[in-house]
């Protein structure tokens, strides 16, 4: 089978991250049994989501990992011209969830699996395939605590997010948090003897704007990002019964995409420092005041140097000269910040279709990738 075969197969589990991937990861663990490598499964508590991580080569010498994630992003509610979930090819597109978000090369390291099951690896190879990385990296934590207690001592991680085939140092941390926001209800007629928890939330996010425009007019700027500095985001806000009732609930999410010299533990301490404020003025009248904020996952920034030796090493396996960043975030900052191992973004497809209904990849992409895999394989073979 070759990548684009590897992935018609990938592309038919439904792994959006609320289902089981478990049926992808033993479609996976076949083809590297089969290509000879020694394979480590780590499950969730609940036994119905898996880590893979394989090795093919020797094992007392420090390797190359490729990493890729295996959920995909909801299809709901979005309007598909084919079925998101069969592979669709028109005019040198492939179409179908996770084409370019990232199954492609997921496909191309597994093809690559295959070459190297006839090759003498004096470096190893490793492959780590984990879950629920699009709610928050969160399945791929296990995998690197494994990695923490084992012998394995990878040189370089590639993490294969689509890039277009560019190689990035480095993306933003991420922390999403959601708050509950508590005041008291009261008849709309008598709106003195309520707290309206909806104007406490509006004062909330007018906070956080002035934070943000505080992080904009005197934080360190990062060029090498599209948007140069730290953001904060309101995502969502719910709130209110009817018109005639002070509402006495009201929730809302909100982000924070922070630069590598941003810390957003203090950033986050602002905001909490904010919601005391909120909640003091109000609290003697009205003592059940409360905004709880709850931070639900996190990740942090990926800034590895330009002139690090993974990025030397990728700019050789693909040719290209240039390094940049990437706006969106992955698993690369827990293999760095974790694992203190080198680690840079290469992969086929872009994320501009990422998400999107009509997802696709160019076949052109899948042929770059499987070449630098190629090119990849040969120096293993050679030993770095």
């Amino acid at each position: 089978m070759n990548s684009i075969q590897i992935l018609e197969k990938l592309i038919s589990f439904n792994t959006v991250s609320s289902n089981s991937n478990l049926d992808i990861i033993s479609y996976c663990e076949k083809i590297l049994k089969d290509a000879g490598a020694k394979i480590t499964l780590i499950k969730n508590k609940e036994e119905t989501k898996a880590n893979l991580f394989a090795t093919i080569g020797p094992v007392d010498q420090p390797g190359i990992i490729l990493s890729g994630h295996t959920d995909v992003v909801p299809v709901t509610n979005q309007k598909w011209n084919t079925n998101p979930f069969e592979l669709t090819e028109i005019d040198n597109k492939l179409y179908g969830r996770g084409t370019a978000d990232m199954k492609s090369f997921v496909a191309c390291a597994l093809y690559a699996a295959s070459k190297a099951s006839s090759m003498n690896l004096r470096t190893p190879l490793h492959f780590s395939f984990s879950y629920d990385e699009e709610i928050g990296c969160v399945g791929v934590r296990s995998l690197i605590e494994m990695l923490k207690n084992s012998s394995t001592n990878p040189l370089f991680c590639i993490v294969g997010e689509p890039t277009s085939m560019q190689v990035m140092s480095g993306h933003k941390g991420k922390v999403n948090a959601s708050v509950l926001i508590k005041g008291k209800e009261a008849h709309s007629a008598l709106t003195t003897k309520g707290l309206n928890s909806i104007y406490l939330a509006t004062e909330f996010i007018q906070g956080i704007q002035n934070i943000q425009t505080n992080l904009i007019n005197n934080s360190t700027h990062d060029n090498d990002f599209e948007v140069p500095y730290t953001t904060l985001q309101v995502g969502k806000i719910e709130g209110g019964v009817a018109v005639n009732i002070v509402p006495s609930s009201s929730s809302l999410l909100f982000e924070i995409r922070s630069l590598h010299s941003d810390d957003p533990n203090l950033i986050l301490n602002d905001i909490k420092n904010l919601s005391e404020k909120i909640v003091k003025s109000h609290i003697d009248k009205f003592p059940n005041t409360k905004i709880e904020i709850n931070v639900t996952s996190q990740y942090p920034a990926l800034n590895t140097m330009k002139n690090s030796d993974v990025i030397s090493f990728l700019n050789g396996l693909t040719g290209n000269n240039s390094v940049q960043k990437v706006s969106f975030g992955t698993e690369g900052g827990l293999f760095s910040n974790e694992l203190n191992i080198e680690t840079a973004i290469c992969g086929p497809g872009s994320m501009n279709q990422g998400h999107k209904p009509n997802e696709y990849i160019e076949k052109a992409q899948i042929d770059l990738c499987d070449q630098m895999l190629e090119n990849l394989l040969d120096k293993l073979e050679e030993g770095l």
